[in-house]
């Protein structure tokens, strides 16, 4: 696992993060497996059990490693990456990458529209009715996000959960109602998972999560569809790409 160079102005536990990170990867140390004790990095290094510990904490916090009670510290798998740039359909965008995979809808109704829906799509109408979609989005068999959806019952009045099962709503709304998504505004915040949420996407409750609030719009502005998506951070990470004005 390399040296430390004492004399430096790297501190020492910031030098055992990139030994740890070079490791694996060089794959010396693969997903799944044990790393030394602490004790046992505390000697080879000569530090301190607590400069090894805030390495590992650290690694730990930033999902590169894992612990288990009573068992030891092991590699974790690497996070699978989202963009958050491009404006594509989950399932394209994961196809893309190489990734499997899955959706369950666990919710598909028609319903009225709510005073806090009416501002955020823009409807005047009292009575409008909207479309809700609630959905598990999977990831090569593991839950990745929970993701709800509004959309006007006007520009889609004949979808049904049926016409959605297994195919993407973008694909959907373009090819059998001739509406093409062009961009989206959209926020990120940590929350806390809730218990039901935690069950879904088999975490723990009061986990940390991102809470990505969307809104899509087509032509002449007009806002096609709003969308609330709980996101997992334990084992994926969110890209944003910057171009050059």
């Amino acid at each position: 696992m390399g040296i430390l160079t004492k004399n430096s102005v790297i501190p020492l536990y910031y030098q055992i993060i990139e030994n740890i990170k070079n490791v694996i990867r060089d794959e010396e140390l693969k997903p799944g497996d044990t790393i030394p004790s602490e004790r046992d990095l505390s000697k080879k290094y000569g530090v301190s059990r607590m400069t090894v510990n805030k390495a590992i904490s650290t690694l730990v916090d930033e999902g590169i490693l894992y612990r288990e009670k009573g068992k030891g510290t092991f590699v974790a798998e690497p996070k699978k990456q989202q963009e958050l740039f491009y404006l594509k359909s989950f399932t394209e965008e994961m196809k893309e990458k190489g990734f499997s995979t899955s959706t369950e809808i666990l919710e598909f109704k028609i319903e009225n529209v709510t005073f806090e829906l009416r501002e955020k799509l823009k409807i005047d109408s009292k009575i409008e009715r909207i479309i809700k979609i609630k959905r598990i989005r999977n990831v090569e068999n593991e839950p990745f996000a929970i993701e709800t959806a509004w959309i006007p019952l006007k520009y889609c009045p004949d979808l049904t959960k049926e016409k959605l099962e297994g195919e993407s709503l973008y694909s959907i709304l373009e090819r059998e109602y001739k509406l093409k998504p062009l961009y989206a505004r959209q926020s990120i915040n940590p929350i806390k998972v809730k218990k039901k949420e935690a069950n879904l996407l088999k975490i723990r409750s009061g986990e940390l999560a991102l809470l990505f609030n969307r809104k899509t719009y087509i032509e002449n502005n007009e806002i096609i569809e709003y969308t609330e998506t709980i996101n997992r951070t334990d084992k994926y990470s969110y890209e944003v790409i910057l171009k050059h004005k």
